[in-house]
């Protein structure tokens, strides 16, 4: 009993330590709360002030610009010179004279620079969207060429550009890749490029070439037509130019077919070391985040802007490497999603940078209270700049630097739907053979080989596609064939890259000996192997896929 009394004693002691407790709890977190809102504060204070210095900074550099400009202008001159002529002599000292620049080219094609001061640069461009200090780009340069020798990655293609001789093919070497390399990613060419360049080392020998070999090798790379171009420059090199590739890029563009004027420019810059820029889509990407490019970076006066700036920006005693380090730049470091911004050797001359720190700025004094106190030195100044983006197209400060740069809408491939039927036999040793027909020698997929293969009408069932596909047949089976003869597989999607392409995929079996037409098309019976081997798209790959994942078919008649 005293027990028991003594605990029921307890029991308002030990209500009011829970009540206690909980009001403590109560508190701790209330405090928590607090000191989390007040770190939060001192945070975006340190970087309110951070910015402002960098704005503040920023503006005396320019008034310090401005200001020796004008002494420059004012000095009198002993002597007359012509416009210009100050900015090449300062430009002597660190590079070679850039390439002669035909008359009524832009002077910053050649590799000049506009003036610090000017508030617009060549063709009423803004300065915020120029490298308009020369000493902001010779840091820019060795910046981006230290951390290229050190982070570049190993590829076969940079090997022979470094330790190949003989400078015909070290140009081809370079050609080859970069036709490779065109809407392709590095880890899908390697092995192509290694097959390729064991096969045909030199010019002459891919010009030796069957254009069949070509699209053997070729088969799964993908936009096959880079293969048959290539093939038809070599020969051009070597019957037209006496086996000696042109030395200039104007020249690269203007005598090989299928060389561009990004291609020309790689392989004069890396091949020959001509001060050439490159623009590529890493190119675009990097450039348009350093100097805050907004506008459609797809549309002509964009990429006429940026080739002037790469042109200006390529290192002269180190062309090639400049423009390969670029390049690398964006596809290692500055990527499409998720770009490493830390780890960019070039982070202090970026704009989209910045540009995102301003707009954290802004957010902070909105959050604060407080109104901006600074000019935004973000923002052209100039009304209807074709450089920045469209005033309709907000920021989107979830984006950060990936709001650069900004591309139109892409076009939505167009729907087709093709009837396609695995025509098999059996040959003279047992073995399954299927009949495989080559395509015309222009167009989608030119020259490559493919199941029989026929285009649907948009909105035929079944059996109107089987009988589209029957009378399509008659030309290879030299024999009638019913409708209910052919065999339902399934469907294979294949997008290209305009085209979003369904394969309805029917098999028929035929029995005995079949005498094929081929006044309509060059055809031929194959072995699995046989396929495999040939010039045949992915596409029909994957097609011949789809019909092994269903039981053996029976043979007619049996």
């Amino acid at each position: 009993m005293r027990t028991r009394a003594s605990a029921l004693a307890a029991v308002p002691y030990l209500v009011v330590a829970l009540v206690v407790g909980d009001a403590l709890r109560v508190l701790l977190v209330e405090v928590e709360a607090v000191l989390h809102q007040e770190l939060h504060r001192l945070r975006l204070h340190d970087v309110l002030l951070r910015a402002e210095q960098r704005q503040v900074v920023h503006l005396a550099q320019v008034r310090v610009l401005g200001l020796r400009r004008e002494q420059r202008l004012r000095a009198p001159r002993t002597h007359p010179r012509e416009p210009g002529a100050a900015r090449r002599g300062r430009a002597q000292h660190r590079a070679p004279a850039p390439l002669p620049v035909p008359s009524g080219r832009p002077r910053y094609l050649a590799g000049e620079l506009p003036e610090a001061g000017d508030a617009q640069g060549e063709h009423g461009a803004p300065a915020l969207h120029l490298f308009g200090d020369p000493a902001e780009v010779e840091a820019l340069r060795g910046s981006l060429l230290a951390w290229y020798d050190e982070c570049k990655r190993d590829l076969p293609w940079r090997v022979l550009a470094v330790t190949e001789p003989d400078v015909n093919r070290r140009a081809y070497a370079v050609w080859v890749s970069e036709i490779m390399l065109q809407q392709t990613q590095v880890a899908t060419v390697i092995d192509y490029y290694n097959r390729w360049m064991q096969k045909w080392p030199t010019l002459q020998a891919l010009a030796e070439a069957s254009l069949e070999e070509v699209n053997e090798l070729w088969a799964g790379l993908g936009y096959y037509s880079r293969g048959k171009r290539l093939q038809e420059a070599a020969r051009k090199v070597v019957s037209e130019l006496a086996g000696q590739m042109p030395r200039t890029a104007e020249d690269l563009q203007k005598l090989l077919p299928g060389v561009g004027r990004y291609t020309a420019g790689a392989i004069a810059s890396i091949s020959y070391g001509q001060a050439t820029g490159v623009v590529d889509g890493n190119v675009i990407r990097v450039l348009c985040r350093l100097r805050c490019i907004g506008a459609d970076s797809s549309s002509p006066p964009v990429i006429d802007r940026l080739w002037a700036m790469a042109n200006a920006l390529v290192d002269r005693s180190r062309p090639g490497d400049f423009n390969q380090a670029l390049m690398e730049l964006g596809a290692t470091v500055c990527t499409p999603k998720a770009p490493l911004c830390g780890e960019c050797p070039v982070k202090q001359h970026c704009r989209a940078r910045l540009r995102v720190e301003k707009e954290l700025a802004l957010a902070s004094r909105k959050l604060l209270g407080k109104l901006p106190v600074v000019p935004d030195v973000e923002d052209c100044g100039v009304g209807g700049c074709p450089l920045c983006p469209p005033a309709a197209e907000l920021w989107d400060s979830s984006l950060g630097v990936t709001n650069f740069p900004r591309k139109a809408a892409k076009k939505q491939p167009r729907v087709e739907q093709t009837a396609t039927c695995v025509l098999e036999r059996r040959g003279r040793r047992g073995a399954l053979e299927y009949l495989i027909v080559q395509r015309p020698s222009s167009g989608l997929l030119a020259g490559l080989w493919e199941f029989p293969s026929v285009p649907l009408a948009p909105g035929l069932q079944q059996e109107q596609q089987r009988e589209v596909l029957v009378d399509h047949l008659q030309a290879w089976a030299g024999q009638p064939v019913a409708a209910g003869s052919l065999r339902f597989i399934g469907e294979v999607v294949h997008v290209f890259s305009h085209i979003h392409q369904t394969y309805v995929v029917y098999s028929l079996s035929l029995d005995g000996d079949v005498t094929l037409d081929l006044a309509s098309s060059p055809s031929r019976w194959v072995t699995e192997e046989e396929f495999r081997a040939s010039a045949v798209s992915t596409a029909m790959k994957k097609v011949f896929g789809e019909s092994w994942d269903f039981p053996p078919l029976h043979l007619l008649g049996s």
